[in-house]
C-alpha cells in the first residue's frame, strides 16, 4: 500500500504525457490545414487579374499559371501533412518502436555502436514512406508546371548518395554522442553539443569540396562581362573568393538560385545556370549583391549562432527528459537508456517548435530586408534588383498573393511586393 500513491501518480503522469503529444501533433495538422485553406481562399479572391502592381510586367497567362501551380502544391501539401501526421501518431503510439528497441538489444546488445546504428536504422526506415511523395512532387507535380528536369536514373542516385552520406557522417556522430553518454555522466549533453557544433564547422568547410561535386557540376565562370562585372562587384564590396562557379541546376529543376558557400580561402560564388539564363547581367549582380550583402551583415554568422543555441537547448531538453521514467512508460520504452529519448525528441521536436515558425521567419525576412538595401546600395539603383526579383517571381511562379498568417508560418522571404515596397522606402 505505501507504493500506491507512487504508481497512481506515475500512471496519471504517463497518460497526460501521452495525451500532450498527441494534442501538440494533432494541434500542429489542424494549424497546418487551417492555414493552407485560409491561404486557399485568398489565392482564389485574388485570381481573376494580376495584381495591380505587376500589371504592366506579368501576362495574365502567366499569372493564371502561379495561382494554379500555388492551388496544386497547396493540395499536395494538404495531404503530405495529413499522412505524415498519421505515420507519427502510429510510430509513437502503435508500441512497434519500443518492440524494435528491445527486440534488437537482445539480439544484438547495447554497446553504443550497436546502438548508433540502430538509431541510424530507424530514422532510415521511418523516411521510405516518404519516399513516394517526394517522386511524386518531382515527377507529378514539378512535372506538370514544367520544372521538373531530373531523370529517373539522377533521383534515385541522390537517395543513394545522400543515404552513403548519412551513413558514413552521421552514423559515426550518433555513435560519438552515445559515448559521450557513457564517458561523461550526466554531463553528456554538453560533450555531445561540442561534437555537433564542431561536425557543422567542419562541413561547412568540406561540404562545398567534397561533398555538392557528387551531386552537381561546378565549373569556372567563363571570362567575359558577365565575370568581369562580377568580380569588380567583389573588389569594390571587399568580398574575397575563391572562385566563380556555374552550377548545373537545370540536371534537376528549372526553378534557379544563387549563393556563397565555404569559408576562408575555400569561400565560392555559386550560379545556377538557370539564373545566367534567366536574368540579365546588370541584375545577376544585383542579385549577387544581395548575397554579399548576407555576408557583409553577418547574418550568416548570426544564424549559425542560434542554431547553436537551439540545439544546445535541445540537448539540453533531451538531458532532462532522459532522466523522467513518466516520458518513457508513455511510449511504451522501458527507463534506463539514452536511446529512445533521442528517438523521441527527435519525432516529437516539430510538433513544437512549428509553433515558433513566425519568430524565426520575421528574423529571417529581416536579413532578406537588409541584403536588399546592401544590394541597391551598392549598385546606387534598386531597379536592377527589382527587375530580379520580377523575373525570378514569374519564372518560378511564385505566389504573388499569399495570405500575410500564412506568409508568417512558412515564408522565409517576405513577398515580392513587400520586397519592392521596402526598396522604394529605402531609396527615399
Amino acid at each position: 500500500m505505501v507504493g500506491a500513491p507512487y504508481v497512481i501518480t506515475t500512471f496519471c503522469a504517463v497518460n497526460s504525457i501521452a495525451a500532450i503529444a498527441v494534442i501538440l501533433v494533432l494541434a500542429r495538422l489542424l494549424m497546418e490545414l487551417w492555414l493552407s485553406a485560409l491561404n486557399r481562399r485568398h489565392v482564389l479572391a485574388h485570381a481573376d487579374a494580376v495584381p495591380e502592381p505587376f500589371r504592366a510586367t506579368m501576362d495574365e497567362a502567366t499569372y493564371a499559371k502561379s495561382v494554379q501551380y500555388t492551388l496544386a502544391r497547396g493540395g499536395f501539401s494538404r495531404f503530405e501533412d495529413t499522412y505524415d501526421t498519421v505515420m507519427l501518431l502510429v510510430v509513437l503510439f502503435s508500441g512497434v518502436l519500443p518492440w524494435a528497441f528491445d527486440s534488437y538489444r537482445a539480439q544484438f546488445g547495447s554497446s553504443a555502436g550497436v546502438l548508433g546504428a540502430f538509431l541510424f536504422a530507424v530514422g532510415f526506415i521511418l523516411a521510405l514512406p516518404g519516399l513516394p511523395l517526394n517522386w511524386f512532387e518531382q515527377f507529378r507535380l514539378e512535372a506538370r508546371f514544367g520544372f521538373n528536369t531530373t531523370t529517373q536514373k539522377t533521383w534515385w542516385s541522390d537517395r543513394l548518395k545522400g543515404f552513403l552520406l548519412a551513413l558514413a557522417l552521421g552514423c559515426p556522430l550518433l555513435v560519438l554522442v552515445l559515448k559521450f553518454v557513457e564517458w561523461t555522466g550526466d554531463g553528456w549533453w554538453l560533450w555531445a553539443w561540442g561534437a555537433l557544433l564542431a561536425f557543422q564547422l567542419v562541413m561547412l568547410v568540406l561540404a562545398p569540396v567534397l561533398i555538392l561535386p557528387l551531386f552537381n557540376k561546378f565549373t569556372p565562370l567563363p571570362d567575359g562581362s558577365l565575370r568581369a562585372r562580377l568580380v569588380k562587384l567583389a573588389e569594390r564590396t571587399n568580398f574575397r573568393a575563391k572562385s566563380i562557379q556555374v552550377m548545373d541546376g537545370s540536371k534537376r529543376s528549372r526553378h534557379s538560385n544563387a549563393f556563397f558557400t565555404g569559408f576562408g580561402r575555400f569561400r565560392k560564388i555559386v550560379l545556377f545556370d538557370t539564373l545566367i539564363a534567366q536574368l540579365a547581367e546588370v541584375e545577376l549582380e544585383a542579385v549577387l549583391a544581395h548575397e554579399i550583402g548576407h555576408y557583409k551583415k553577418k547574418h550568416i554568422v548570426k544564424m549559425l549562432a542560434w542554431s547553436a543555441v537551439s540545439s544546445l537547448a535541445g540537448f539540453y531538453a533531451i538531458s532532462v527528459l532522459a532522466r523522467q521514467e513518466w516520458f518513457y512508460r508513455a511510449f511504451g520504452f522501458e527507463p534506463g537508456s539514452i536511446v529512445p529519448a533521442l528517438l523521441l525528441f527527435g519525432l516529437l521536436a516539430g510538433a513544437v517548435t512549428f509553433w515558433f515558425s513566425p519568430l524565426a521567419h520575421a528574423w529571417s525576412r529581416r536579413h532578406e530586408y537588409q541584403a536588399d538595401a546592401f544590394a541597391a546600395q551598392v549598385m546606387n539603383e534598386s531597379r536592377s534588383l527589382i527587375g530580379a526579383l520580377r523575373k525570378l517571381t514569374e519564372k518560378n511562379l511564385s505566389n504573388l498573393t499569399p495570405h500575410p498568417v500564412y506568409s508568417a508560418f512558412y515564408y522565409s522571404h517576405p513577398t515580392l511586393l513587400e520586397r519592392e515596397q521596402a526598396l522604394a522606402r529605402t531609396a527615399t
